[in-house]
Formats: C-alpha cells, sequence, structure tokens
C-alpha cells in the first residue's frame, strides 16, 4: 500500500477490486441477470477482462442510456495473422457495429457489442489465439513495440522478442477469466485451461491504475517510449543488442480543473543488460504497485509517485527490489519515428507494404470499401500482419509481384494507397470519442478527417504539402491518441472547443505547450494555417514544424499569429 493511501480513505475501484476475489466480483451473477448493463462494481472489474461499458449516445431514446460495450484485443507489438484480423472484422459484422478499430496501441477493438454477446465474442478471440485480458483495467496493458517486419534483424528480432517476454511475465493470472469467458456453460469444463489461484505479481488489488510499456531504438520511436510508464530503449553495437535505457514516468491523462495533474514524458533511469530488462521491469511493477496512490486515481498513475519522490529515490526503491544497483543510463538521445509505411525491402528476400488507415477504423463507407479489401487481400494473399502505434497496418512477407495485386485490390475497392495519402494525414489520428468514449466532451474521430481535408489545401497553397509532423486529437484531456507529444496537438476542452498544442516533435521526446486555448473547431484550421504561414516564412534550414514552434514559444506565435 502507498505511503499516501496508507493514511487516506482508498477509492471506492479499490475496494471494488479488493473484494472481488481476483477480478471474480459480481460479474457471473450479472452476466445473465437480463439487464442490459452491469453494476458499478463490475465495470470496473471487467476492464481488466478488455471491456468497457459504453453509452451511445448517438442513439439514446426516451428511456435513457443505449447500453453496448466495446471489446478490445491485447496484441504485444501489434502482431497477428490474416486470419485473427478477419475473425475479428467477422465479429465486428456479426455482433458489432460492422466496424473493427485499430488502437493507437497496437490492438484491435469492437465496437457496439451487446451484453448477450459477451462471451460469444471474447471466447472466439481467445479460439484464434487472441486474448483479451489485461487490454484495459489497473495492470500492465498491451506493450507496444516497433512492428517493423526486418526478418533477420538481430536488433528488431530482440526488441519484438523482449516485448513478447514483458508482455507474458505481467499478464494476470486470475483464473476468473477462464472462469468467465472459456468455460462451457453445459458441462462447467474449460475448453482453454489457464489461470492460476493467486496474482505473483499484482497481488489480489493488482495496480493503483493502469501500467503502459513501450519498447523502441533511438532511429525507431514509433512506440514513443516517452509516453509510457515504462519505456525500454533498444541500444546496439555492432548490430547487436548490448542493453536498454530504462525510461520511467511518462503518461498523459490529465484533468483540467486538477493543478495536481499533468502530463509528463519519460525520465532515463538506468541502463539494463538484455538478461535484465524483464526483471528490472518487475520490480519497476511491484514499486508502483506498493507505493502508488491508491487514495486518489486522478494522481495514480506512475509518474505521479516519481514527482513526489524524485527520480533518485525512486531508483533507490527499483533496486532494492531488484536486488541490486543499476548503472546510469547511457548518453543517447532519439532521433527518427519510423512509421513503416509504403513498400520496404525486408532484408530476406521479401517485402512489406505498410498501408495508412486513417485513425485506425476498418469499415466499408460508400465508395470506400476498405473492410472488404481487407478480406479479398488477407484471405487470398494470408500475409501475416503488424499493428502499428500510429493506427495503421503493415503486410510481411510479400512477393515482389505481389505489389501490383494488393494496389489492384485497394483501388478497385476506393481505399488510397500510403503513396496516394498526404503527408498530413498520414501523420495524424484521433481517439474514438463520440458516441461511445464516457470521457469524450468534443468530437475527434469524425472530426479529424475534415479538418485534414481543409489542412492539406493549406499545405498545398503554402508550398508545404510534403512536410512530415504529427497531428492527433483526442476528445477529451485524457489523452489517448498521445497530443502531449505531438507537433500539434488537438485536445477537446469543452463542447465544439479545443486546446490547440504545439512543439512537441514526431520523435516523441518532448512536451508541446498550449498555443491557444478553447478555439472553437471551425477555427481550428484557420488558427493553424497562419502559423504554418510563419513556418514557411521564418523557418531556419531543416527545422521541422514543431521545432520551429519549441523555438518560438507561444508568445512569440501569438504575437506574429493571433491578428
Amino acid at each position: 500500500m502507498s505511503e499516501t493511501a496508507a493514511t487516506e480513505k482508498l477509492s471506492p475501484v479499490e475496494g471494488f477490486k479488493s473484494e472481488s476475489n481476483y477480478l471474480l466480483g459480481p460479474i457471473p451473477a450479472e452476466l445473465v441477470d437480463g439487464s442490459d448493463h452491469f453494476g458499478k462494481a463490475s465495470i470496473q472489474l471487467l476492464k481488466h477482462h478488455g471491456t468497457y461499458q459504453q453509452d451511445n449516445r448517438d442513439e439514446r431514446g426516451g428511456d435513457g442510456k443505449s447500453y453496448s460495450f466495446m471489446v478490445r484485443s491485447a496484441i504485444p507489438g501489434g502482431k497477428l495473422t490474416s486470419a485473427q484480423l478477419l475473425a475479428e472484422i467477422d465479429l465486428g459484422d456479426e455482433v458489432g457495429n460492422s466496424t473493427l478499430r485499430i488502437t493507437t496501441r497496437q490492438g484491435l477493438q469492437l465496437h457496439g457489442v451487446l451484453k448477450g454477446d459477451l462471451k460469444h465474442v471474447i471466447r472466439r478471440i481467445n479460439e484464434v489465439q487472441l486474448t483479451t485480458v489485461a487490454a484495459c483495467g489497473d495492470v500492465c496493458r498491451n506493450v507496444m513495440c516497433s512492428p517493423l517486419p526486418y526478418h533477420g534483424d538481430p536488433v528488431y528480432d530482440a526488441m519484438q522478442q523482449l516485448a513478447d517476454d514483458v508482455a507474458v511475465k505481467l499478464r494476470p493470472q486470475t483464473p476468473a477469466y477462464h472462469q468467465l469467458w472459456l468455460t462451457d456453460q453445459a458441462t462447467g469444463e474449460k475448453e482453454l485451461a489457464g489461470g492460476a489461484e493467486v496474482e505473483p505479481i499484482y497481488g489480489p488489488t493488482y495496480l493503483p491504475r493502469k501500467f503502459k510499456v513501450g519498447v523502441g531504438l533511438p532511429g525507431d520511436n514509433s512506440a514513443d517510449i516517452y509516453s509510457q510508464d515504462l519505456g525500454l530503449m533498444t541500444l546496439a553495437e555492432n548490430g547487436q543488442v548490448v542493453g536498454y535505457n530504462v525510461l520511467v514516468g511518462g503518461g498523459f491523462g490529465t484533468t483540467p480543473s486538477a493543478a495536481k495533474t499533468f502530463a509528463a514524458i519519460g525520465q532515463p533511469m538506468c541502463f539494463v543488460t538484455p538478461e535484465q530488462a524483464v526483471d528490472v521491469a518487475v520490480a519497476i511493477v511491484k514499486v508502483q504497485r506498493d507505493f502508488g496512490n491508491r487514495a486518489d486515481r486522478k494522481i495514480a498513475r506512475m509518474k505521479y509517485l516519481i514527482a513526489n519522490w524524485g527520480l533518485e529515490r525512486f531508483k533507490q526503491k527499483v533496486e532494492e527490489y531488484y536486488g541490486a544497483a543499476l548503472p546510469a543510463p547511457r548518453d543517447v538521445a532519439v532521433n527518427d519515428h519510423n512509421d513503416g509505411m509504403g513498400w520496404h525491402a525486408q532484408g530476406d528476400g521479401k517485402f512489406f507494404y505498410g498501408l495508412n488507415i486513417e485513425n485506425g477504423r476498418i469499415k466499408d463507407e460508400g465508395d470506400f470499401r476498405l473492410k472488404t479489401a481487407l478480406r479479398e487481400i488477407c484471405g487470398t494473399l494470408a500475409p501475416p500482419l503488424r499493428l502499428t502505434p500510429h493506427q495503421s497496418l503493415i503486410f510481411c512477407d510479400l512477393a515482389e509481384d505481389d505489389r501490383g495485386k494488393i494496389e489492384e485490390i485497394l483501388g478497385r475497392h476506393g481505399v488510397p494507397t500510403t503513396e496516394e495519402t498526404s503527408a498530413v494525414r498520414r501523420w495524424s489520428m484521433a481517439c474514438p470519442a463520440l458516441p461511445t468514449c464516457g470521457l469524450a466532451i468534443t468530437e475527434s474521430e469524425r472530426a479529424l478527417p475534415g479538418m485534414m481535408d481543409q489542412l492539406e489545401g493549406v499545405l498545398a497553397e503554402l508550398g508545404l504539402a510534403d512536410e512530415a509532423f504529427t497531428t492527433r486529437m483526442t476528445g477529451c484531456p485524457n489523452g489517448c491518441a498521445r497530443p502531449y507529444n505531438s507537433d500539434v496537438g488537438l485536445v477537446g476542452k469543452t463542447k465544439g472547443k479545443y486546446t490547440i498544442f504545439l512543439g512537441g516533435r514526431r520523435e516523441g521526446d518532448r512536451l508541446n505547450f498550449v498555443y491557444k486555448d478553447l478555439v472553437p473547431e471551425e477555427e481550428v484550421v484557420a488558427t493553424l494555417a497562419s502559423v504554418l504561414t510563419y513556418f514557411r516564412d521564418d523557418r531556419q534550414p531543416g527545422e521541422s514544424f514543431g521545432d520551429f514552434c519549441h523555438r518560438k514559444g507561444q508568445d512569440d506565435l501569438l504575437a506574429k499569429c493571433d491578428g
């Protein structure tokens, strides 16, 4: 228990977990009670099983809320098969809202699932060798990693293996998951065995809050390791991994009305060898388990523990839990973000192709039939797949003559190739927000494409069409699309209005700053256009948009652009 929580009343969620018998709680009875929704305790416990109860605000009727569920699969490093993707697409058609979404953490999520279909959905996901356990909740969530399939590259092989190893080690062991979702109702027999009677890492109350892990490289920070509770920067010499810089205390969720909350990027804490990495990760999780704030969920993430203690004291406690001293981090800086889009040689005679998918939404809508195109590609070519941290999709192990086949299928279904996608759209992403996210204040996924249409025109007119900068939008300050380290962050503040952040960068190692607050949706693009004009006229050679805004600062930008 944390030093704070020892003297303060625990939050209600802590009570739900404590009384749940390892995440079982009242869920079994409520699954069959005939209601279309769950009670407060079950809502919180269900997150650990990979599902959120939601209310579709577009479909509310005279009787109140329109309940449905989002079901999320945890897919470490975004690696999956064509058959697994097709199974999730099928579920979206059968029991969801006919779409599937690639998440900002390289997972998949279904929307619009009704309560009565939850068991069928989760069982089906497990039958294709995926899982929803720990996709949400107060545990280590889906472990992110650069997804690039450079087969035979020892560095990429090692970092992707580490992501798998950390995910397995930190996966909850509760038998409740199998009991609830994978037990045959008629016989009571578990068709898919698993689970333990205790949680060797988490204990009966799990973590004070969600915990995020990412693995990246100095030259490839697509996993946004500075935004994670725990980031592992892979360091290599002569083509072989020699260890990892351990970054701690990243996290982006904030509450504007609570000054005690803030966004933070990870701080380098130590260097570990490949043999130490998993055990040090476990030690960090255990320190957060025992000392993170369990009284106030607004300040329960590990970044607040580190802010209160200081990095040195936190490191000392990690060393105590690990059982040995840990050397200082090496002096290495991130220098690139490789999104993997377009055609690339894998290094083994085959190719991979990164297809940009706007905001991760897989759907058929009018002449745009991405879902049908993916059915054909995955059904005929069956390539291994990777989901990217920017919500896009990589087809792996392609032969040279597959290029024409894929481009023909995409063209026939009205799906723009990556090569046909503008730079500004390619480097944008948004959270789902309205109508289903309970935290959403403004539109996000449904608003950003229209803004991209406008920005494409602005950039073309300014001669900046090829400029690569990240634009990330969220419907609330919780930061799921990681808007606080991007070149441009658009964060919903109140109905129809956004806070505009500027000055982060694609490399992800710097927070941005508030440029303007409460900007009406219809004025966002015009506000950005004035700054982009200033950028074109006064940039330094090779300077990125984010670096320009960071160099100029809020006061100068407002003075030059707020006319």
